[in-house]
């Protein structure tokens, strides 16, 4: 009973300390397995009835998981997806230029449910905000009624299969941990590619429904400053040359989608023997136009992406190299030998080994070629340059600032086809050909690293630490409440509680716990926390462990009512301008929607 006591105690405090929000969650998580261990060490044995509460062995075991490695693989297909810009290519037509908030929604949650059954969907949000950012601005749609939509959607879809996100795959590296440690004991069933889907798939379109229905009215509109929509941000003034032999030469602005790019403004077409002023839709690109915009920085940024385009002081050999190189933000100084020079007279290529995108100058915009411009201080410089640039110039009198920007200059456009390629034989290899998902993980992303649709650093720098080290130490959670019989005690309790009702009142204490665990802390603790919990369920009552298994999969996961509960859920808690209450207030009754649907149908379909 000490050692249920001493863990119950030490989960309690790390419950407080995730809550409270001071530290990261991995330190807490950390804290916790650390304390646990000490408390091993410390406690006479006697006095724990001789039990072990955790021991090193133990509390490594979640580091060396299948689960875990898939999980931070999968990030490196990610990766991969986005920088070959594969990802921005789909959603960009996808959303297209929608003229009310349910228009956008329509066009963002279907997409997003799809896309991240298949790509984790961490990543799928992220890939997502900038996209959305820019749609705020361009259609007036407050960010809020997008940004929580876009969360819900992602974790929707993540129901759907075993790699739709990290919890699914958590718990079934349970499950063959558990099968690998105890193999005198009836074996466990572990989750197929498409396991879930029978699940997954009604609960997914019953709240890609929900989400459409009451999105308008339950949503906030523009409450804060740091909406999207409302920000002022920097105007640049650049110029992109249209690439010979590129599949935009030839299409008429609208066409190549040109017209209407969020938060950019197409001010004139220079070509070799004319200029174009008051630019028509009609008007047919050709090899060597140059496209003279003037925009917000991220929306400059995203320009840089497209497919044909590149920078018109670049030069052919420099787009060769385009997705090697980093975005920066330059402010020249008043010491800076840039002063009075034109940016062609300046030899910024020759002298920094860089080339300019684009040029703010507080208070109005420059006309003329880009080339022309006469270089003050004060002026930002937006540069495409090697990824040291950063570290060899922030403390050069030559600028004032230096600001690298996150992701490559331009996606490895080429290489979207083939990304793609390898993700779908990623899904066809475990769906089809039983292929283990680590196995089929780690060949797709050494794959996609050799064919360089993104390089090792970048594969490196996609992997989120923070999360890989929560889902370890979660694993060491969930063996301490084993080995003290913490779990033994919960489960007899919430079955003694439930049997009498029923099957599904079982499931449903097991769903309502998880669900809490999920709220307070995050989706993957809970799911290891609450593993031994529902395993000693199944046992005491004889309910077969697959539809429990599920139930634990799906609560730890479709969790909407705290920003805290799921990581995409956090992130989109600022850039939405947000309030705890707005997540309760739609989130909630979407949480029990599902949670309903689950254990109504779980003890039906896997049974």
């Amino acid at each position: 009973m000490v050692a249920s006591i001493v863990v119950a105690a030490l989960l309690v405090v790390m419950l407080g300390g995730l809550i409270y929000g001071r530290f990261g969650p991995d330190l807490v998580v950390l804290g916790t397995v650390a304390g646990l261990l000490v408390a091993d060490f410390v406690i006479p044995t006697g006095w724990l009835d001789g039990r072990t509460i955790l021991d090193p062995a133990d509390a490594l075991t979640g580091f060396s998981s299948q689960g875990l490695a898939t999980v931070a693989l999968l990030y490196v297909v990610s990766a991969a997806v986005r920088e070959t810009g594969a990802m921005t290519l789909i959603t960009t037509r996808l959303l297209g230029n929608p003229k009310t908030a349910l228009q956008a929604q329509a066009r963002l949650v279907l997409p997003v449910a799809v896309s991240s059954a298949f790509i984790n969907n961490t990543p799928i949000v992220t890939m997502f905000l900038p996209v959305l950012s820019s749609l705020a601005k361009r259609t007036g749609i407050p960010a809020g009624k997008l940004f929580m939509p876009l969360s819900y959607a992602a974790i929707l879809g993540g129901l759907c299969t075993l790699i739709g996100t990290s919890t699914n795959l958590v718990i079934d590296g349970l499950i063959e941990t558990h099968n690998a440690d105890f193999p005198d004991q009836p074996q466990l069933q572990d989750f197929g590619m498409f396991t879930l889907a029978a699940i997954g798939v009604p609960i997914a379109l019953v709240g890609v429904a929900y989400v459409l229905l009451f999105g308008r009215r339950l949503l906030p509109g523009s409450r804060s400053p740091d909406d999207p929509a409302q920000l002022e941000t920097r105007d640049y003034y650049t110029a992109m040359r249209v690439m010979p032999g590129s599949s935009l030469v030839g299409k008429s602005i609208a066409q190549a989608e040109l017209r209407n790019l969020p938060g950019l403004y197409l001010s004139r077409i220079d070509r070799e023997d004319a200029t174009i002023l008051a630019v028509d839709p009609d008007v047919k690109l050709m090899g060597d136009d140059i496209l003279v915009f003037v925009g917000r920085l991220e929306s400059v940024v995203d320009l840089q992406k497209i497919k044909g385009l590149a920078p018109a002081t670049g030069g052919d050999t420099h787009d060769a190299y385009r997705p090697k190189l980093q975005l920066i933000e330059a402010v020249i100084s008043q010491r800076s030998p840039l002063i009075n020079r034109t940016i062609r007279e300046a030899g910024i290529r020759t002298r920094y080994g860089a080339v300019v995108v684009g040029v703010h100058r507080q208070g109005h915009q420059e006309g003329g070629k880009i080339g022309d411009i006469r270089l003050r201080a004060g002026d930002t410089l937006l540069l495409e340059a090697a990824p040291n640039f950063a570290q060899r110039f922030r403390e050069s009198t030559d600028f004032y600032l230096v600001n690298q920007l996150d992701g490559a200059a331009a996606p490895r456009h080429e290489r979207a086809g083939l990304a793609l390629g390898i993700l779908t034989a990623l899904v066809l290899s475990i769906s089809i050909f039983n292929v283990p998902v680590v196995i089929a993980a780690l060949t797709a992303a050494l794959a996609l690293v050799l064919t360089r649709c993104c390089t090792g650093g970048q594969a490196r720098r996609s992997i989120d630490w923070q999360v890989l080290i929560v889902i370890g130490g979660a694993f060491a959670l969930g063996r301490a409440m084993e080995n003290s019989g913490l779990a033994r005690l919960l489960a007899d309790n919430a079955v003694a509680w439930a049997s009498p009702v029923g099957s599904w009142a079982v499931l449903a204490v097991i769903y309502a716990l998880t669900t809490i665990f999920t709220a307070t802390i995050n989706n993957n603790a809970a799911a290891v926390l609450m593993f031994p919990v529902a395993l000693e369920a199944s046992r005491i009552t004889g309910i077969d462990f697959m539809p429990i298994a599920v139930c634990l999969a799906v609560a730890a996961t479709a969790e909407f009512s705290t920003p805290i509960g799921y990581q995409t859920n956090l992130i989109v808690w600022g850039p939405g301008g947000y309030r705890w209450s707005d997540y309760t207030k739609f989130g909630l009754p979407l949480t029990i929607l599902c949670g309903v649907i689950c254990v109504a149908l779980a003890p039906i379909l896997y049974t």
